[in-house]
């Protein structure tokens, strides 16, 4: 199984990012855990300086931009 990590404040894109990470979830059909995280220490953790941030399996991936669900399929597949 997969983990997606939003990294963000809890700001609209922050929410928009998680929700457009789950629709690709869906959409490809895999099993995944989409999880968001506010904690500012482990966002430091992840070297993130941009929010939001997506984080695949531990893997910092795209940060201060909100991906669009096709983006974010393309980093799943």
């Amino acid at each position: 199984m997969k983990l997606v990590q939003i990294l963000g404040p809890g700001c609209f894109k922050c929410e928009k990012l998680k929700k457009n990470a789950e629709e690709a979830v869906q959409q490809l059909g895999i099993q995944a855990q989409v999880e968001k995280i506010t904690d500012i220490n482990v966002m430091v953790g992840f070297g993130v300086m941009a929010t939001p941030a997506l984080a695949i399996d531990g893997e910092v991936k795209s940060a201060g931009k909100v991906l669009s669900a096709d983006e974010i399929k393309k980093l799943l597949a």
